[in-house]
């Protein structure tokens, strides 16, 4: 098993694929582009729904590439041999070309060939689709792991829960999938134990998705005009592997960041178990934090939204860093180690070095003050006890308000003499996520990537709201982020003070202008270089492939983008902007509609 660094892993990786036909394409942002189903790219097939859908991708239909990822869900693993918030998910992708069983091969090839990662085949175990009542068993998938010199007892079939790709009650796109695990080593716990257990015997690396069926209304599947292949290999879990690490954190990827921790806290990270979780938490959350905060997109701690998970991620952070005793205002330092470790891959990270340790400062600073009210409520608390114990709800409320762990308030009531009703707070902690989990189905119901004719219009829309800002502002103004439902539009960008009425009623007017012109909305396909020349609006640098699509709207709007338009501007209707506010430290937010 060749022993790679993440750089070689990441070349490897992309060399294989382009060897076979596939365009390499940069990762895309982290915050998605017109999607108001997600608030991070959370996989690398985000920003290629439309792709995946059926819309022609300028680079084929063969893709490669390294995408930045983020998921929360599991924030409260984090600190385990393997979850983290941030991560690097390698795929390749095929939209209506090649399927199952070269899909498959290829994926053998790179796993076990000498020239390529070199893992020994008896280390890997597989998983299938099981079958039901809206899909066969995936005999095909099975029978050509073993046509490639899989062991067939390595092979195990599972249910929907664990082997098909496509959230529940959602419509569109979906079929089974097979997943890649590497045997750790670790003993089974029981007779039973298989890639479905928890017990860290088996590690997931990598997952070939196979979209096969439309999922429409009321249950019922259709098989997929086009049949696209979909699949994910984590960078991080993949070299843990291939480095003999115990865990993520032990890899070359983490090595610099552990160490700078090490040298702020002048603790060794392997001391006990809990120091071991307190520095991986610390160095997943700022790493996480970093690449937020450098996303050429922009984010900003808030209080909604992407920058709710930032503020969450930084404050985590900062309560585990002083458990290790660090100095205060340390985040920033480990940040910087951060951005060494990865500015080369990244320069988003070096070119926005300053507006992370800055904002990491600042945030930091504003913690220690929701701290120290913290502490005069967890005193009045302690004062207004009518016993010995602090209730759940109150131990929740100093959670979700001051932004203290149960272990926070345990350890200060433990001092005062004082218990603490654990259970309770996990109850109170349980129905607040059940609740949140119950608004985030009801904001996000309407689907992954939406590409409806309300949908559309609206989109079309953000490229004259843009527009008639440059026009009304001054050329200072980018997007900084976009949510589109069928309802509404919200359309956040770089402007340091409130608009005026005067220039909200401008800019209005500049819209509906446009809208009146009925001009026809194209399509040309043409390089960056040649976008770049004829004035098209776009991030340009690492995050478009070298064809791109350009919609224009008459002598209005030219602009990069891969989301769904309408045909001519005086399709919209009328444009309304019914809020300007501010969204975060020089980001103004404007919400819409077409009425």
């Amino acid at each position: 098993m060749r022993k790679l660094t993440s750089d070689e892993l990441r070349e490897l990786y992309l060399k294989f694929f382009a060897e076979r036909g596939h365009a390499i394409i940069p990762s895309a942002s982290l915050i998605p582009e017109n999607d108001p189903t997600v608030l991070f790219t959370t996989a690398g097939m985000h920003p290629l729904v439309p792709y995946l859908m059926g819309e022609k991708h300028p680079a084929g239909k063969r893709l490669v590439n390294v995408q930045k990822c983020v998921r929360t869900d599991d924030i409260d693993e984090v600190g385990d041999a393997s979850h983290c918030t941030f991560f690097e998910m390698l795929g390749n992708w095929s939209l209506g070309d090649y399927f199952k069983r070269e899909s498959i091969a290829w994926s053998w090839e790179f796993l076990t060939g000498e020239k390529w990662l070199g893992i020994p085949k008896e280390k890997l175990f597989f998983t299938c689709f099981a079958g039901d009542a809206d899909a066969p068993r995936d005999m095909v998938a099975h029978d050509r792991w073993v046509e490639m010199g899989a062991d067939p007892s390595h092979i195990y079939f599972l249910e929907k829960k664990y082997n098909w790709w496509g959230p529940a009650g959602m419509t569109g796109p979906c079929g089974p999938d097979t997943e890649i695990f590497y045997d750790t080593g670790k003993p089974a716990c029981s007779p039973g134990c298989d890639p479905s257990c928890s017990c860290g015997k088996y590690l997931e690396i990598w997952n070939n998705v196979f979209m096969e069926y439309n999922k429409l209304g009321e249950g019922k599947f259709e098989p997929l005009s086009q049949k696209n292949v979909d699949t994910g290999m984590g960078l991080d879990r993949t070299i843990a592997t291939l480095q003999g690490a115990q865990s993520v954190f032990d890899t070359d990827a983490y090595v610099p960041i552990i160490a700078k921790i090490e040298e702020l806290s002048g603790k060794n990270h392997k001391e006990s178990a809990q120091t071991v979780k307190a520095f991986r938490i610390v160095a997943d959350h700022v790493r996480c934090a970093a690449f937020m905060l450098g996303d050429p997109r922009g984010v900003a701690p808030s209080n909604s939204d992407q920058g709710y998970i930032l503020r969450r991620l930084i404050r985590r952070a900062i309560r585990y860093a002083m458990q290790l005793g660090m100095p205060q205002d340390s985040l920033k330092s480990v940040a910087e180690a951060v951005v060494a470790r990865y500015g080369k891959v990244y320069p988003e990270l070096e070119q926005n070095r300053a507006k992370i340790t800055e904002e990491l400062s600042r945030e930091e600073a504003r913690f220690q003050r929701t701290l120290k009210n913290g502490m005069r409520e967890f005193e009045r608390v302690k004062e207004s006890l009518a016993g010995g114990t602090i209730d759940g709800v109150t131990a929740f409320h100093l959670y979700d308000t001051y932004g203290f762990p149960i272990e926070f308030t345990q350890e200060m009531a433990a001092e005062n003499g004082l218990r603490v009703d654990v259970k309770g707070f996990e109850e109170a902690f349980a129905e607040h996520q059940k609740k949140s989990q119950a608004g985030a189905e009801q904001r996000f119901k309407g689907g992954l990537a939406d590409t409806g004719e309300a949908t559309a219009r609206l989109h079309s829309a953000t490229h004259l709201l843009q527009a008639a800002l440059r026009n009304v502002l001054g050329e200072g103004v980018h997007q900084k982020g976009s949510n589109i439902t069928a309802e509404r539009l919200r359309f956040d960008f770089s402007f340091e003070r409130k608009m005026t009425d005067a220039e909200v009623a401008q800019v209005e007017r500049l819209v509906n202008e446009a809208i009146a012109a009925d001009a026809e909305i194209t399509c040309t396909e043409m390089s960056v270089e040649e976008a770049r020349a004829a004035g098209a609006m776009g991030l340009f640098g690492d995050k478009y492939g070298e064809r791109v699509k350009v919609y224009a709207m008459g002598n209005f709007s030219k602009e990069i983008c891969g989301g769904p338009h309408a045909s001519r501007t005086g399709e919209l209707g009328t444009f309304k902007i019914k809020k300007e506010e501010a969204s975060s430290a020089g980001v103004r937010r404007i919400k819409a509609v077409l009425e």
